[in-house]
């Protein structure tokens, strides 16, 4: 947290008080240090939250809880709406009910499978800054999108999880079969087989994104085919993981305090950079849509993976971990590029949604 500024909006806050206060009583603290007190406060922008799903579920947790921390600093005012869900005219109805009630300078959210909706109502409120989670470009001049682009901390979780298993088998539970979700597991199963080319990979893809409890059973599923790593791209599969004894990877955020013993690592994705990003352009003015991954990835923060738990149930070997470890570092350098596979992992099965 950015103590210094925190402190300095107090001290421009007091500041404001005892000019309100002169004023009341007719008194005056001089022109020109309320024009010096009106230039050194930057504006702070109002920004809103708009959620298809729970904020619970870590991909829309991780955005929400980045703008928390700009709120907490100082640099925005905040409010969300979550559960909006994916019923007919749902978005639409909430995103245009933010713009008109709350006029914000920006508003954050997620636009999949609500596209349309938030392309839409986008084109009608030029004057703010629409930043989404989409699978698409950016349109107008005000509808930037951004993504998880977590696929690089997800190879070297691969590489642990392959030095680990014992059975060379492990499962994966996902959402979707999108491109954004495949560029994850495929990238996890790259590392895994890097590391121990005897890996078999099952994946199962649950229809959903956050139904913990079709996740932990899925889980459940692969253990009893064997698997004995998994990786919990969704929420529930720790909690399957944790019931047998066995090992998982996290996603999204930190996910050790789950299951302390059973979490290895997390791929965690950082919105911070973005936020800090697009809070700078529109306060400076300049502000345009543009594609924001970059900001997601390892190079510039967006990405890292979470400290190796040797806490968990028969620990990591160090030499494992250093070579993971290593791996990362190569990626944050650009010595080591992973590549981005979008395509729908082979062999995998997706259930039916319900």
């Amino acid at each position: 947290m950015d103590y210094k500024n925190i402190r300095r909006g107090i001290a421009l806050a007091g500041a404001a008080a005892i000019t309100l206060a002169l004023a009341a009583c007719g008194g005056s603290t001089g022109s020109s240090t309320e024009a010096a007190a009106d230039a050194a406060a930057p504006a702070t922008l109002k920004v809103s939250g708009a959620f298809s799903s729970s904020i619970e579920e870590p991909w829309d947790g991780v955005v929400d809880a980045a703008l928390k921390q700009a709120a907490e600093a100082g640099e925005i005012t905040y409010k969300m709406v979550d559960k909006i869900g994916y019923a007919s005219g749902a978005m639409e109805r909430t995103l245009r009910q933010i713009a008109e009630e709350d006029k914000p300078d920006i508003i954050f959210g997620d636009s999949y499978g609500n596209e349309e909706a938030a392309r839409a109502v986008a084109k009608d409120y030029p004057n703010i800054a629409f930043v989404m989670g989409s699978g698409g470009g950016p349109s107008g001049t005000n509808f930037s999108v951004f993504d998880n682009w977590i696929h690089e901390p997800a190879y070297v979780s691969g590489m642990l999880a392959g030095g680990l298993t014992k059975t060379n088998t492990i499962g994966i539970v996902a959402g979707y079969p999108v491109p954004e979700v495949n560029r994850i597991v495929n990238a996890f199963i790259a590392g895994a087989q890097m590391q121990n080319p005897k890996v078999k990979v099952q994946t199962t893809f649950i229809s959903s994104w956050f139904d913990p409890a079709a996740a932990k059973d899925a889980a459940l599923a692969q253990i009893s085919a064997g698997a004995d790593i998994l990786f919990a791209e969704r929420s529930g599969v720790i909690e399957a993981a944790q019931s047998k004894g066995l090992l998982s990877f996290g996603n999204q955020m930190d996910q050790k305090s789950v299951a302390p013993d059973s979490v290895v690592s997390s791929n965690v994705w950082n919105m911070r950079p973005t936020v800090d990003y697009i809070v700078a352009q529109v306060k400076a003015k300049s502000y345009t849509s543009q594609d924001l991954k970059d900001f997601s990835m390892v190079g510039k923060g967006g990405a890292t993976l979470t400290e190796i738990n040797q806490g968990v149930k028969g620990g990591v070997p160090q030499a494992l971990a250093d070579a993971a470890l290593a791996k990362f570092e190569a990626i944050r350098s650009g010595a080591f590029r992973v590549d981005i596979s979008e395509g729908q992992p082979a062999g995998s099965t997706v259930k039916a949604a319900k």
